[in-house]
């Protein structure tokens, strides 16, 4: 692309003798290094804020582009930046300002990362993704696959991967402290949205701020239903149509280290349950619109190059957690420091626990001796880490650096939520969501306390073929159904 900010540099350097080669004849993917990044962005509110900014790092690249329906969400980066582009509609963006953007944060709601990544790949855009990485298991592993059929540098924004303590956790494991892993369980007190709940069925007004037309993009490839305050803004998590409910909102962070200590593939098998609600007696509500307000999720993994054995991995939500192991004191905390998240990896030779993004780790060894992170770890890790004091811990400028520098650069294998890694990370938590889906609404016949609930069974999963093999109903739940005019190509 040239600029005039870039020809007119371009131009006082070479009149000095030196020539900065623009970032058009290097080609696509190739950035000069003393150039900055045009970033744009997909979701400008909430955390998409942290994101851009992050990303932006104090004016060390541009952003020349803000995309968001609701643009008093997104007024603080509309603000932060008034010479940016605004849109509401990112495929007009990306066809207008074509050549013009070389990498974007997208951080709209789930059902939208998939078409919006891969739209911004096939220009080849860079792209950072929040987690989870897409709605669907279909369209995580296509993602996987364009980011390195379009040779593109990714990130998806599980920030905890980026931090010393998960990389800590790694070292303890690998010198065989906590022996070979048999089970795990993870928990979370998510939802902290409303879940569980019966459809809107009203119509109220829509915000000012969002017309006919926003309200059309949010709604994107899911199946159209009218605005409702239950739909936007957050609350959209707890409705298949556009969220993964808590698994899908907390998996990713929670996984995270289970995946990065042990290894782990693509699971082999998984059974689900789900909280019931009654507002009548005796007949539970019916509603497959909606995440359950708790479920509890069994995965099974193979064993692994790093881990002999195989695992089985307990996910619990809705504030239901496990109970203390005779390993750990009874009046220790599990995980987190209220015990409300965690992480438990539970070994032949001991128990090594952690909270969301892999902070607080410890081991309860069977010798009796509890080990503790040691601040002090942060110093040698950070020794090599050059962005690791900026906000998350540089996730964000990592992935900056490594579109600087190019995809299968140093910098971009050395990203530790890339696609190669994120993407089969985020299969295993949607897996779970299939099953939950799975157990909700697979029903044949009858009504009230006669429905039956065929889907509620243990799945077996082929990985590779991306297919439920004993119960072909199932598989609807590996993708979606695109609204006409939407599909992720």
């Amino acid at each position: 692309m040239t600029t005039r900010r870039n020809f007119l540099k371009n131009a006082a350097l070479t009149a000095a003798g030196v020539t900065i080669v623009p970032r058009h004849v290097l080609g696509r993917g190739y950035i000069a290094p003393s150039d900055k990044l045009n970033l744009a962005s997909i979701g400008a509110g909430g955390k998409g804020w942290s994101d851009i900014v992050n990303a932006w790092n104090n004016g060390a690249e541009n952003v020349v582009a803000i995309c968001d329906i609701d643009k008093e969400r997104a007024s603080q980066a509309i603000g932060k930046w008034p010479k940016a582009k605004v849109y509401n509609d990112f495929r007009r963006m990306f066809d207008e300002m074509k050549g013009q953007i070389d990498a974007v944060t997208i951080s709209a709601p789930d059902h939208i990362h998939g078409v919006a990544a891969m739209v911004a790949m096939q220009q080849g855009v860079h792209v950072y993704v929040q987690k989870p990485l897409t709605h669907n298991i279909a369209e995580t592993r296509r993602l996987t696959e364009a980011a390195r059929e379009y040779k593109i540098v990714s990130q998806m924004g599980n920030q905890g991967a980026s931090l010393p303590e998960q990389v800590q956790m790694m070292e303890w494991f690998d010198k065989g402290m906590i022996g070979t892993v048999h089970t795990i369980d993870v928990w979370t007190d998510r939802p902290v949205w409303p879940q569980g709940i019966p459809v809107p069925t009203g119509k109220p007004a829509r915000p000012s701020q969002i017309s006919e037309q926003d309200w059309d993009m949010f709604i994107g490839p899911a199946d159209f239903v009218d605005y409702d305050p239950l739909y936007h803004p957050f609350k959209w998590r707890g409705w298949w149509n556009f969220g993964t409910g808590a698994l899908g909102d907390m998996g990713c962070h929670m996984f995270d280290p289970v995946f990065r200590v042990l290894g782990l593939g693509y699971p082999t098998e998984v059974e689900s349950s789900v909280g019931q609600v009654f507002l009548q007696d005796w007949v539970p509500e019916f509603i497959p619109e909606g995440c359950p307000p708790s479920s509890s999720s069994r995965l099974r993994f193979a064993a692994s190059a790093k881990n002999a054995s195989p695992v089985t991995l307990n996910w619990t939500d809705g504030g239901i957690r496990p109970f203390h192991p005779e390993l750990i004191p009874p009046d220790h905390p599990l995980g987190s420091d209220n015990s409300a998240n965690g992480v438990m990896m539970i070994g032949t030779k001991g128990i090594m626990t952690c909270g969301v993004y892999g902070v607080n780790p410890k081991m309860y060894l069977n010798s009796g001796e509890v080990v503790e992170y040691d601040k002090s770890y942060d110093a040698s890790y950070d020794g090599g880490r050059k962005h690791s004091k900026l906000p998350e811990h540089g996730h964000q400028v990592y992935w900056t650096d490594a579109v600087k520098a190019g995809f299968g650069s140093d910098e971009h294998k050395a990203l530790t939520s890339s696609f190669d890694y994120s993407g089969p990370l985020t299969e295993a938590v949607l897996m779970g969501n299939l099953a939950i889906r799975s157990y909700q609404s697979l029903v044949k016949g009858g009504n009230g306390r006669n429905r039956e609930f065929y889907g509620r069974k243990k799945l077996l999963w082929d990985g590779p073929a991306m297919r439920i093999t004993n119960l072909d109903d199932a598989n609807q739940f590996v993708t979606r159904e695109y609204r006409k005019g939407w599909k992720l190509m």
